[in-house]
């Protein structure tokens, strides 16, 4: 019985703590982009389904915008259509693009919807499909290769999701997008969460990532910056601080930033609970972009 009196105002004050947390983001709008290790190991994403679910009851609105790229993969193989890519980025053709419309926004994203209910929460699942809510243009490589259906994202249409969070319903949302014409494109999950947090005006951005965020030494993880004013990050990518793969996710967070998000947040996704570290305490994880 002791144990358990003392585990009970562990409890106790741990709600405490959190509420001044709970009060700052209460009916805020914070978005998430799901993917990487999170999204594929089964205990994360348990996790991850429970963070949403805990937050949205608590009277946070939580857009979660996913991608699926291991997905894509998996069901590219299983068709025997070869995977092509150009400096990174892949070749989109018309058969891939069937197949990313296929598993983004029919399996992963209903997958999603459905674990959130399981959890107790009321979740939807939409796309950028729906009422053209991410409007594109054909995107070119860094020389003006053909990229096939990679496009741009030019409008976010935000009533899909403003709709949900307004019936206290969590939008799932999978980045696929359209033209003018209705023709399907594949764009980056990461520049897609940044442009639909940028258009909702969000409290928050966070990226889930495979990492534990900017590190001044990127093998020592020891060595982790936790927050960055936007103004450094053009002389942190000349001094090779941030490089490869973290530019276009670390461009991301200026972009949002720069378009009037309060806060964005690249954090650990292997972490248990790492969206309710995030928020809901004054730790953090991960690095913050100011």
């Amino acid at each position: 019985m002791e144990n358990l009196k003392i585990s009970n105002e562990i409890r106790a004050r741990i709600l405490n703590d959190a509420l001044p947390y709970i009060q700052k983001y209460h009916n805020k709008v914070v978005v998430i982009k799901y993917g990487g290790n999170a999204m594929t190991n089964e205990e994360l994403k348990q996790a991850v389904m429970s963070d949403i679910v805990l937050l949205t009851l608590v009277g946070i609105k939580i857009v979660l915008v996913h991608g699926g790229g291991p997905e894509i993969n998996d069901m590219l193989q299983k068709l025997g259509i070869e995977s092509r890519f150009i400096n990174g980025l892949r070749y989109t053709d018309e058969q891939t693009i069937d197949v990313v419309k296929m598993v983004l926004a029919g399996k992963v994203n209903k997958e999603l919807v459905t674990m959130l209910g399981q959890k107790g929460g009321q979740a939807v699942g939409l796309c950028g499909l729906d009422e053209k809510m991410l409007l594109a243009e054909r995107a070119y490589g860094e020389n003006d290769e053909d990229l096939g259906f990679v496009g741009n994202i030019k409008k976010v249409n935000a009533k899909p999701i403003t709709d949900a969070l307004h019936n206290d319903v969590i939008p799932v949302i999978a980045t696929v997008a359209c033209d003018e014409n209705g023709q399907a494109y594949n764009v980056n999950a990461d520049t897609a969460a940044s442009r639909i947090a940028a258009d909702l005006k969000a409290e928050k951005l966070i990226l889930l990532t495979d990492i534990a965020g900017l590190l001044r030494d990127k093998n020592d993880p020891n060595t982790l910056i936790s927050s960055v004013n936007v103004s450094e990050v053009p002389f942190m990518k000349k001094r090779g601080i941030i490089s490869g793969g973290m530019i276009p996710k670390i461009d991301c967070c200026v972009e949002a930033v720069r378009r009037g998000v309060k806060k964005t947040a690249i954090i650990d996704g292997r972490v248990p609970h790492s969206i309710l570290i995030e928020i809901l305490s004054n730790e953090g994880l991960g690095t913050q972009f100011r």
